[in-house]
């Protein structure tokens, strides 16, 4: 439930180096565009990162905190009004990404190492929280990690699973839709391990970043896997929601680290948070998988294994803030100013 706070998180001075931004990159980044710094994690939590960014109905955002080991994370609120940013619950289960429906519940992608394997629905006016579902035909999901709906009210959300303690009960990685009346689909099974999701405007496509780092760490008997895909496809959808056909293959990053969550805009662009040292930030596609801009998020041709400003997730925000894209970095949420406006299913404005 939402917790009474003794304390508030506020934005420091902290920012991501790199902050000011290339010339106007075609008719999406403004002249004179900054990243703007509104949090970074001040509590006491052992590594980890914050994800997930949502835009609730009130124009606030709402993004995860995810930690490692047996803390079971938290999910923040950001206020645009006060730019402060308070804590909605100190046990999300794990949460990764997030979205709101159109009833304005905040659904969550909860992970797995001590999460809850599951999607939960929490209603944000009494913190109350439920569970959407938990399993596939009696075996529970591997560690739900990215979430989005399309124009009709369908939920996607991809199960990768990057590690945890729990054994698997699952045999493939997938991306799973469930329809109105409650019932669950595997979407697709051709993708080695599924992270971000987002659809587009029309509801013709459902693009999936495969993010195969092959660092499983959950099987301490077998060898650690090779990476795998590293890639951004687009798989058509039937007015049922249903992939009907083969997927295209937008873009391919090769060798170097791809894409983690994702978000589109109202003209149908594909905004993907890039975790490339030599190129962190948002890359900017048209639907043809063009690039056509780019917002770094952190230094180029960073070396060494500690490397800063990695991008994690992506939102535009609600209402007045229609044009405003979040970006979770880091332990940190930034936003910057565009000139367009973001998606919203069922409720854009």
């Amino acid at each position: 439930m939402r917790i009474a706070l003794a304390w508030l998180l506020v934005a420091t001075s902290v920012a991501v180096a790199g902050e000011a931004l290339p010339p106007p990159q075609g008719k999406v980044v403004p002249e004179g565009a900054r990243l703007e710094h509104l949090f970074t994690r001040m509590a006491e939590i052992n590594g980890g990162l914050t994800e997930g960014p949502a835009a609730a109905p009130d124009g606030s955002i709402y993004f995860s905190d995810i930690p490692l080991g047996e803390d079971r994370g938290m999910i923040l609120r950001f206020d645009p009004t006060t730019k402060q940013t308070t804590v909605f619950t100190d046990d999300s289960g794990k949460a990764n990404g997030l979205f709101f429906d159109p009833q304005g519940r905040l659904l969550a992608c909860e992970g797995a190492s001590y999460g809850g394997r599951r999607i939960s629905r929490w209603d944000v006016k009494t913190g109350k929280r439920e569970t959407v579902v938990d399993n596939y035909q009696g075996r529970r999901f591997n560690a739900p990690n990215d979430i989005c709906l399309d124009r009709t009210g369908r939920i996607y959300f991809s199960d990768p699973r990057y590690m945890g303690h729990e054994p698997r009960e699952l045999d493939f990685r997938g991306v799973f839709r469930i329809d109105t009346d409650g019932s669950l689909h595997v979407a697709t099974r051709e993708v080695a391990k599924p992270n971000g999701l987002a659809i587009s405007p029309d509801g013709r496509w459902l693009y999936v970043a495969d993010h195969d780092n092959g660092t499983d760490q959950i099987d301490p008997t077998r060898p650690a896997p090779e990476p795998g895909p590293m890639k951004i496809y687009a798989f058509p959808l039937n007015e049922q929601g249903e992939v009907a056909g083969p997927r295209k293959t937008l873009i391919d990053f090769g060798k170097e680290r791809g894409c983690d969550g994702m978000t589109v805009d109202s003209e149908g662009n594909i905004y993907l948070t890039i975790r490339e040292p030599r190129r962190p930030g948002v890359l900017v596609l048209d639907p043809n998988g063009r690039e056509i801009a780019h917002i770094p998020t952190g230094p180029a041709n960073q070396t060494g294994g500690n490397p800063v400003g990695l991008p994690s997730n992506v939102i535009f925000g609600r209402g007045a803030e229609a044009n405003v894209l979040y970006i979770t970095v880091d332990t940190s949420l930034y936003r910057i100013p565009l000139l367009v406006k973001g998606y919203h299913p069922l409720h854009n404005e």
